[in-house]
């Protein structure tokens, strides 16, 4: 429920605070006084467009707050759908709770913070067009605050913020006014059309889909090919990469390695080489090895060292003479790099990922080959599901059709009492089976409407009177006030064009649908007026030469002379005055009752 408004500076409003109460509220007040201004800032703050002439005269920016209250605290209505009453007993243990979590899922999928089941929005726009929107202290776009409006607040009176209007969510009124029947077949149906979206998901990832599931075997049988034709092993790439070095200094390699050989072994220089000169130092020290043990030591050493470098100076001679660059070898080597490094860019970083993938594309091609029976079998499975869903749809069908006929002399009944007698209330069900199946089975529900003999019926949205719309809207609260998810109706100027008789009627039902909803309304007839819960009064005056709005909770005195003026206008009468008191007078005994 909307638990406090506050407006500032829109249009003649500067500085505006209403709290409001849970049941029936009404707003009354003269022509001209600002109530209309009211439900522009309501709609404003639900995320309905706005216009910059909204902004009061003279300042930049204006802004509208709300505080919402979502704990379903409404008292039990004992307006039930009479026929399918099951339906109404469900709605009143869970349309609360329903509410509730769905909202809260709504906020939490926005990332808003919640606390305590309230919602605080704020909405500020400006001269040069920017929009600043919090919820909970969390900025939203206007399209997440009109979604965050539509589960708050129903504006009947003007084509904004009205469920009704949107046929998308006739379909799910008719299911919860139908009954227990229906929304069981219901469940069960959702549940075997999650089953056939299990099977089209599993079967497409088994075939992709027929030419795609053979283009995919395609290249995977050509891609195992140009891996299996390759025939790598596991280092291969960096054994070629060290032989490629290898033949790419095939020159330099000899030059050294001959280099060093001769400084070891000699050549037919006067020079003498390493190993002669390790000789004559190991026959000098030969000569006095026995004199002292440690000089044996050494003189073994050079032995070993003269040993070790002699078999050195052959392995560099072998080396030496083995090396031979081979320019077909190298071109060779370098082919099977570029083409190890080809495979590697398409398959993996290195050879043991690229023989990885071959491995799955391997085990991924005999499951799809192997899959061929399986997918005979999944095809078989929605085949059966598919027809299952089809009766279940025809069921669901029948069902809303036998519900539609009950809600049809129900709203037409509602309406008669709101002196629409001649009108006709008219739920259009067409079957789309063609379509595909959705959670609500194949049916289109839409609430169509005419309001005199003759003329054809037509969407809700079509109809063009402000007071008309929101009578039907009203009947249609009337029938539907225990399912109805909405915590807050307003209808604005519901009473236009209504007589004093059919003004009580619109009183009662409001005070009615208020059992299970909060109600706010505008009116100008003291009938509906005098049942309100709560009774405000909006006012204009001029100060310091500028026209303001101010709203002030009527009691006692005040609201009889609301009432009074109501009946009377400026003049009031004492026979006017009688009647406002046995109107409230009769209000505070059937509220004792």
């Amino acid at each position: 429920m909307l638990v406090q408004l506050q407006i500032e500076n829109v249009a003649i409003i500067e500085k505006l605070n209403i709290a409001l109460s849970e049941g029936f509220n009404v707003l009354t007040g003269e022509t001209g006084a600002g109530k209309s201004i009211i439900i522009d800032s309501l709609n404003a703050l639900l995320g309905s467009r706005i216009s910059r002439e909204l902004i009061r005269s003279g300042v930049e920016k204006a802004t509208v707050q709300g505080l919402f209250s979502y704990s379903g605290s409404f008292q039990e209505s004992s307006a039930r759908p009479e026929h399918f009453g099951s339906a109404g007993s469900r709605a009143n243990g869970s349309s609360s709770q329903d509410r509730v979590s769905s909202l809260s899922g709504l906020l939490e999928s926005f990332g808003i913070p919640q606390e305590d089941q309230t919602v605080l929005i704020s909405r500020t726009f400006t001269e040069n067009g920017k929009n600043v929107c919090r919820v909970n202290g969390t900025m939203v776009t206007v399209g997440m605050l009109r979604e965050i409006g539509q589960k708050l607040v129903d504006i009947h009176g003007q084509h904004d913020n009205q469920s009704l209007l949107r046929p998308e969510t006739h379909i799910a009124l008719l299911d919860l006014f139908s009954g227990e029947e229906l929304l069981r077949m219901k469940m069960e149906y959702q549940k075997e059309l999650e089953k056939l979206n299990g099977l089209r998901a599993k079967l497409k990832s088994l075939s992709g889909g027929g030419k795609e599931r053979e283009r995919t075997m395609d290249m995977l049988r050509f891609q195992i090919n140009e891996i299996e034709r390759a025939g790598l092993t596991a280092g291969e790439d960096q054994e070629l990469e060290r032989q490629s070095r290898i033949l790419a200094h095939a020159e330099e390699i000899i030059a050294a390695f001959s280099n060093a050989y001769e400084l070891i072994q000699g050549d037919d220089g006067e020079n003498k080489s390493a190993l002669d000169k390790l000789g004559l130092s190991l026959e000098a020290i030969q000569k006095i090895e026995e004199l002292n043990p440690a000089y044996a030591l050494i003189a073994a050493g050079l032995t070993e060292t003269q040993e070790k470098l002699s078999d050195i100076s052959r392995e560099m001679r072998l080396v030496r003479d083995d090396m031979e660059y081979d320019p077909r070898l190298h071109k060779s080597i370098e082919e099977r790099i570029s083409s190890i490094q080809s495979l590697k860019r398409k398959y993996g970083e290195t050879i043991d990922d690229v023989l990885g993938f071959l491995k799955n594309a391997k085990e991924r091609l005999e499951e799809m080959e192997k899959s061929e029976e399986l997918i005979k079998v999944i095809n078989g499975d929605i085949e059966s599901t598919e027809k299952s869903l089809h009766k279940k749809c025809a069921e669901l069908n029948r069902l809303r059709c036998r519900a539609a006929k009950v809600l049809e002399a129900g709203i037409s009944k509602e309406l008669a009492d709101l002196e629409m007698p001649k009108t006709q209330f008219t739920v259009s069900i067409i079957s789309c089976p063609d379509e595909g199946f959705n959670q609500d089975g194949t049916d289109k529900v839409e609430f169509l409407f005419s309001s005199n003999p003759g003329e054809p019926v037509k969407p809700l949205s079509k109809i063009a009177s402000g007071g008309e719309m929101s009578r039907v809207m009203l009947a249609v609260k009337s029938i539907l006030a225990d399912i109805d998810a909405v915590p807050t109706l307003v209808f604005d100027e519901i009473d236009a064009g209504v007589s004093g008789k059919a003004a009580s009627k619109v009183g009662e039902k409001l005070k009615a649908v208020a059992g299970r909803h909060q109600v706010i309304c505008i009116t100008h007839h003291a009938q509906i007026a005098s049942l309100a819960d709560a009774h405000y009064l909006i006012r204009k005056k001029e100060q310091l030469g500028r026209t303001l709005t101010f709203v002030s909770r009527l009691e006692a005195d005040a609201r009889e002379n609301e009432i009074t003026r109501l009946l009377s206008g400026e003049h009031m009468t004492d026979a006017a005055r009688t009647l406002a008191r046995e109107l409230l007078k009769n209000d505070r005994k059937a509220k004792k009752l």
